[in-house]
């Protein structure tokens, strides 16, 4: 299935997902049959995206090896460590400060007539989670087929990088073993595209299943809210493709038109891994070398989640809106950097996005039952931080390429 046509397919499936679900919900009203519907028609986007996280680990592993392994020394992968690290660091500055200051322009959450929690509801939400020491533990592996089967993909990067500078150094008897590991990588992209025919039907199963539960009528409701995130995410974007732009110059909107499958993909399911093979091949074909794409990709899923950033500013000052709780321009920025170093530690946590929020406003004397205000619609913001994470990780790996002189000139045709 050519490009467009799984595009085409793509959008036509959310479409209809829509009318499926909109259908449901107004016909089964009052009934069992909604919650009967979404309890099996979940199971397609279910199987979809344990087929892709199935792909995930060994796709890490093999195509990390084997571009540390090509790398040749050590010197080469802290050199781009640190220009990656200080890429994703300036980029989560950015998103941060600009849903600060989209917030503070659309103010969604002054004048809502929205039904307000107890004040000493609870979330629900884990916020033990977030804690120095616990995410230093978390990253470091106690073994590699724990890591690989629980898909914990900052662990599986950790000890692919202790294993490729250990092959590197190995010289010419490690060869075949990369090679090995490199139609392994192979191997995986085939099963991915064989795994992508099935994304229209993951993503009809995926639309309609939240419309089948919550209705049109919550996107009403919140309408202002979710108006004004979808617009500072548009802005983001155009940031994201500026601040690019001076790195790759006009190729960086040939980017753009190249990510728009994966970052659709993330989109229509919600989830950013789901795109993350059709991501790094596209990466590849726009020119990215393997070694430096394997290298900083997967740490962008971990590290540089650039829409999840601008989600914790703009949700938080939101929840304090909607409230009517004043916050100085000092405060806002002591939230932004405290969302700064909590939001590093969010890998592997479940509701990340939400769990940051939640551990932030009770910093600020915020009603943490704030968070129970959004979760209603947050499956409908989570799709628009999931492409943008896409559309961030594809341009820093990109940008990463540039200033290591990595990046081909002319884009490798589709085979």
């Amino acid at each position: 299935m050519n490009s467009k046509k799984l595009t085409n397919y793509i959008l036509g499936a959310m479409v209809l997902g829509i009318v499926a679900g909109y259908l449901v919900h107004a016909l089964g009203a009052g009934g069992t049959f909604p919650s009967s519907y979404v309890s099996y028609i979940s199971i397609l986007t279910d199987v979809f995206l344990r087929l892709i996280k199935m792909i995930i680990a060994p796709l890490v592993f093999s195509t990390l090896v084997v571009g540390i392994a090509k790398m040749g020394d050590a010197s080469a992968i802290g050199r781009i460590g640190l220009k990656t690290f200080a890429w994703f660091i300036s980029m989560s500055l950015v998103s941060l400060l600009l849903g600060l200051v989209m917030v503070n322009v659309f103010q969604p959450g002054v004048g809502v007539e929205l039904t307000l929690p107890e004040i000493a509801a609870s979330s629900g939400l884990n916020k033990n989670s977030l804690n120095l020491p616990d995410f230093v533990r978390h990253i470091f592996p106690t073994s590699i087929f724990d890591a690989m089967a629980k898909n914990e993909i900052l662990q599986i990067v950790v000890f692919a990088v202790f294993f490729g500078v250990g092959a590197a150094g190995m010289g010419e008897r490690a060869n075949e073993f990369v090679r090995n590991l490199d139609m392994l990588s192979h191997i995986m992209l085939k099963i991915t595209s064989a795994v992508m025919k099935l994304a229209p039907i993951a993503v009809f199963s995926a639309v309609s299943t939240v419309i089948a539960e919550n209705g049109l009528a919550i996107l009403l409701t919140y309408g202002k809210f979710m108006l004004s995130f979808y617009a500072s995410i548009a802005v983001l974007w155009i940031v994201i493709i500026l601040i690019s732009s001076v790195v790759l110059k006009w190729r960086a909107l040939h980017l753009v038109s190249m990510l728009r499958e994966p970052a659709l993909l993330a989109f229509t399911t919600a989830s950013s891994e789901a795109a993350y093979p059709m991501t790094l091949e596209q990466l590849e074909r726009f020119g990215c070398k393997n070694k430096i794409a394997s290298f900083v990709l997967p740490i962008g899923y971990s590290f540089n989640l650039d829409g999840s950033m601008m989600y914790c500013t703009f949700a938080a000052l939101f929840i304090a809106q909607v409230y009517g709780v004043q916050m100085e321009l000092s405060q806002q920025l002591l939230m932004l950097l405290v969302l700064m170093v909590t939001s590093k530690g969010i890998a592997g946590v479940p509701r990340a996005s939400l769990v940051v929020i939640a551990a932030t406003l009770s910093q600020f004397n915020l009603p943490e039952a704030g968070v129970l205000l959004i979760l209603g619609v947050d499956h409908f913001l989570d799709m628009a931080r999931s492409a943008t994470n896409v559309l961030g990780n594809g341009m820093a790996t990109a940008v990463i390429s540039k200033w290591e002189g990595e990046l081909e000139g002319e884009v490798r045709k589709q085979s």
